[in-house]
């Protein structure tokens, strides 16, 4: 089986330009391929995990990975799967953001004797001179084919502004960059990114009659529908400062029973035949390939020795209630009210709860501890003093808890 038909296989891919040229490029490591990344944060997210998983399949097979910064591009905001405009960003900010990205970035990818290259768009499309743009790209594009596309569509009844409608343009440009300079031949990326990557394609074909191609990958989606990297409203980030790996451990060890098998195929890295094997487990064993997908993937982003100790600790803690280092939050004098705090405050500071109206609705239907006691009373309060010392557990639902400690 070649890299490609094990994509196919893993339920990777979503849309082609070229089947037949792509597969022989990938399958013989010919493809000098890119995928982009915003840095709209200072760290990558379980949402980005597909694609530094496909780069590192495709790495393997020969092929040459460009991981592109985006350091120009988020000056902008990719307007795709938004309803309202980004928050505009500092260079210094992206530039902050970008460095924590290629450090992130090196976990996954071999940037060793011109194994992948790493490059920002901020090198060509921040010194791009919009009259010579407008000529030379500008006369490619058809706006009425840019209003048809599935990224803007979203948004034109709230309103696009004409800032964000350049995305597509700069996107594009990216690719016709690349391949003119780097032999960048093909690009990835979500599929919800097919009309921006169509946009390059189409460019490179345009302007230089050569073949350049694109291959979107499949989104990832939870039970609820939403797209993977998000939990409780709150973003699952690769940054085990932001989410400890005990947290990452976590989120992929409650996934839903029917994406156990989905989520071991699109992002570990165990063999077909072995995953094929587990889908036919049941009842109790479901939780057994929840732990394995859990402990493969906090050891691809953590290493082995977080990923252990993150498995050790979740075991401790549902078979004996408690464990040393489970999830800490600290609390200061500031965080009380006339030294207390009631158990909305104590869920939402956690993280356990993303509001105050989200704390309520849990506590209301039965499902937080406190203490190894049931919760019943949305009033309910804790002193300094039950704060104090190992601190207070608190829990909500059977898997989620955090230990609330005064600093």
């Amino acid at each position: 089986m070649g890299i490609y038909e094990e994509l196919v296989a893993r339920g990777l891919i979503a849309q082609v330009t070229d089947e037949a040229e792509i597969r022989e490029l990938i399958n013989n490591g010919k493809a000098t391929f890119y995928i982009g990344f915003d840095c709209t944060a200072d760290s990558l997210t379980a949402g980005h995990f597909m694609a530094l998983t496909l780069m590192k399949r495709l790495q393997m097979a020969g092929n040459k990975p460009v991981a592109l910064i985006g350091g120009g591009t988020t000056m902008i905001g990719d307007p795709s799967g938004r309803t309202d405009m980004r928050k505009m960003l500092t260079k210094a900010d992206i530039d902050h953001n970008a460095e924590c990205f290629r450090r992130q970035m090196e976990r996954f990818i071999d940037f060793s004797d011109g194994k992948a290259v790493m490059m920002n768009n901020a090198d060509w499309l921040l010194d791009l001179n919009y009259i010579e743009l407008l000529r030379e790209v500008g006369t490619c594009f058809s706006v009425n084919n840019m209003l048809r596309a599935e990224c803007y569509k979203q948004r034109m009844e709230k309103g696009l502004s004409f800032f964000e409608f350049n995305y597509m343009i700069m996107q594009a440009y990216d690719f016709y960059h690349l391949f003119q300079h780097c032999g960048c031949n093909m690009q990835f990326g979500g599929d919800d990114q097919w009309s921006n990557m169509l946009a390059g394609t189409e460019l490179i074909r345009k302007k230089l009659g050569k073949d350049a191609y694109a291959m979107t990958i499949t989104l990832l989606t939870d039970s609820q529908g939403k797209k993977m990297g998000k939990t409780a409203g709150n973003a699952v980030w690769l940054d085990p400062n932001k989410t400890s790996p005990f947290e990452f451990y976590q989120y992929w060890r409650n996934v839903d029973d029917a994406d156990v098998m989905k989520c071991l195929r699109m992002l570990t890295f165990l063999p077909l035949e072995q995953i094929e094997e587990m889908a036919a487990w049941k009842d109790q064993k479901i939780n057994e390939a929840k732990e394995i997908l859990a402990w493969e993937l906090t050891n691809l982003v953590h290493g082995e020795e977080a990923a252990n100790a993150a498995r050790d600790t979740a075991r401790a803690l549902f078979t004996s209630g408690g464990a040393a280092d489970m999830p800490v939050c600290e609390l200061t004098a500031d965080d009380l009210t006339d030294g207390k705090a009631d158990i909305l405050t104590l869920l939402v500071a956690s993280g356990l709860c993303a509001s105050r109206g989200d704390a309520r609705r849990n506590v209301q239907q039965g499902g937080v501890e406190a203490g190894g006691e049931k919760v019943t009373d949305i009033a309910k309060v804790y002193g300094a003093d039950e704060l104090s010392g190992d601190g207070l557990i608190v829990k909500k639902g059977k898997k989620n808890f955090r230990r609330i400690v005064m600093k």
